[in-house]
């Protein structure tokens, strides 16, 4: 799905109006219908509902709102910043049409009184602004804003908290603190990474055909539509070898586990073969974790990490041949003759990699060893191993994590996972797409090691779908940590309950099904 900004969403409004012959009244009235069916179902208890309207076309989907609750039997207020004689185009048709006498409100001392009677109320719906707003707001509007947000009532949002720019891709300051958002055809950059709202927001199809969809921003939100094509029903002929084998090069002294999480995580995922490579001291570790994992034992360091001594007697080479997909990284320490190995095998084989921890880390100073070329490099960095690797601050990255992902992606043509509240995968053509699961529970040692897993497994089913199963892996990794988290609870989730949760989330994207919406968690 894409992510457009305000002008382009007008834009599309028109062309969809223009072109496609779909009025923009019949947009108006599926916007407001489609708030309307969504406080039904959130607040089916919500008899008394405000809905609190500007004058522009943000305030006609709010008379949308109110005639519609009044019709399913709920209770409707409607308090107007405006006159009536105000209102314009479709926004005046609605009024008319929502056959109710509001409350006027055109100074702030006006707000105040009229928000004395919300304390009564079960819900209140925001139809102030829109996404066509541009800070700053008025004086009567900001005491709305005021109003709303010292009510003890949850907010629904039309279109996007009022007071909130639709364009900015920082943290949202100020504005309508709103319980869910539902904004309409595609979402806006702010809807994205704004943190408008802890609760939901739902992306409502309203009559624009995708033909009339276009953006510049080259930016995607990661919906499960996107990951039904790499989670498809197997064939009945299928083997062990169709879905590929992985060979994962990790492990050390004390850090064992990394390895093992991502070699069982390739088989989670649905990879037909998982290897581990991993120091001898440690291979009784890995080995233990679970039966299905292959082991190799690699020639090692005095500290117990693996030695450029594997590289012997064509010892990795033989481990490479057969294999569709190398992860390289977890665990695998920062010893520097590891390091050496790590861009050793990167240079030298031309397989699939996926390159994680660690195995980012040997490439401190050394980036411009880090090339995709030809074939297929996913790196999934955090922000510190991204900073590293980019010559910047972690704040740096922070500040503009789109940016910086999509630089290195073009530069070194790889594909860069960054990971993160939203984390980013970035094609090297500039492309981005933006991943909407997961929880602050994820965040805990371990997580990135089984993500790395599942992204080699996944590109050892469908190699030919390289950011398709790059997304997917991402997708369900996040869904993983969902799912983990409503048994478990954020606070106790650790890495190996995502591998647990992993079969619930496949289901669950399997059996979903079309989608009529999009939503996602602040």
């Amino acid at each position: 799905m894409k992510i457009v900004s305000a002008a382009e969403m007008r834009e599309i409004d028109r062309i969809t109006s223009e072109r496609f012959g779909v009025p923009s009244l019949v947009l108006m009235e599926n916007a407001g219908t489609a708030v309307a069916d969504f406080a039904l179902a959130a607040y089916p208890r919500a008899q008394r509902v405000g809905v609190v309207c500007g004058k522009g076309n943000n305030g006609g989907d709010g008379f949308v709102v109110a005639r519609k609750l009044r019709e399913a039997g709920r209770e409707a207020f409607v308090v107007l910043l405006a006159e009536p004689s105000e209102l314009r185009g479709d926004a005046a048709e609605m009024f008319k049409r929502m056959a109710q006498t509001p409350v006027i409100a055109k100074a702030p001392e006006d707000v105040k009184a009229a928000a004395e009677s919300w304390k009564g109320l079960d819900l209140l719906v925001d139809a102030l602004l829109g996404t066509g707003f541009r800070p700053p707001v008025s004086e009567v509007y900001a005491a709305a804003i005021t109003a709303m947000n010292a009510s003890d009532v949850p907010v629904v949002a039309v279109d996007i908290p009022s007071g909130a720019d639709a364009d900015a891709m920082g943290e949202h300051l100020g504005g309508v603190n709103a319980n869910a958002i539902v904004t309409f055809t595609a979402p806006r950059a702010a809807h994205v990474f704004g943190e408008l709202t802890d609760g939901p927001t739902v992306i409502k199809p309203i009559g624009s055909p995708n033909d009339a969809i276009a953006s510049s921003l080259h930016l995607n939100l990661t919906s499960l539509q996107d990951v039904l094509l790499v989670t498809a029903r197997r064939s009945r002929t299928a083997n062990k070898g169709s879905y590929g084998h992985v060979l994962v090069i990790g492990g050390s002294l004390g850090k064992a586990g990394a390895a093992a999480m991502a070699g069982m995580s390739v088989l989670r995922i649905g990879a037909g073969l998982s290897t581990v490579a991993t120091p001898k001291s440690v291979l009784a570790t890995v080995a233990g974790f679970h039966p299905e994992i292959m082991t190799d034992p690699c020639e090692e360091t005095e500290t117990g990490t693996i030695s450029l001594r594997a590289l012997e007697y064509a010892h990795i080479d033989r481990l490479v041949e057969g294999k569709t997909v190398l992860a390289v990284g977890p665990g695998i320490s920062r010893h520097p003759e590891t390091s050496e190995l790590v861009r050793t095998i990167v240079e030298k084989y031309a397989l699939p990699i996926v390159l994680d921890a660690d195995g980012l880390n040997a490439f401190e100073g050394h980036a411009d060893q880090l090339n995709g070329n030809d074939r297929t490099l996913v790196i999934t960095p955090h922000p510190g191993e991204m900073a590293r690797l980019a010559g910047l601050s972690i704040a740096e990255v922070q500040r503009d994590r789109v940016g910086v992902a999509r630089k290195f992606a073009r530069e070194h043509e790889v594909v860069v996972v960054l990971k993160g509240h939203r984390t980013l995968i970035a094609r090297p053509d500039g492309e981005v797409w933006v991943n909407t699961t997961g929880n602050p529970g994820m965040a805990t040692g371990g997580t990135g090691d089984v993500l790395t897993g599942m992204v080699a497994g996944m590109i050892a089913q469908y190699p030919w779908f390289e950011i398709e199963s790059v997304i997917g892996a991402v997708y369900l990794h996040g869904l993983a940590g969902d799912v983990a988290s409503e048994t478990m609870g954020e606070q106790s989730l650790v890495a190996t309950d995502l591998i647990k949760a992993l079969p619930e989330a496949i289901r669950r994207v399997r059996e979903a099904g079309p989608m009529q919406e999009v939503r996602f968690s602040g």
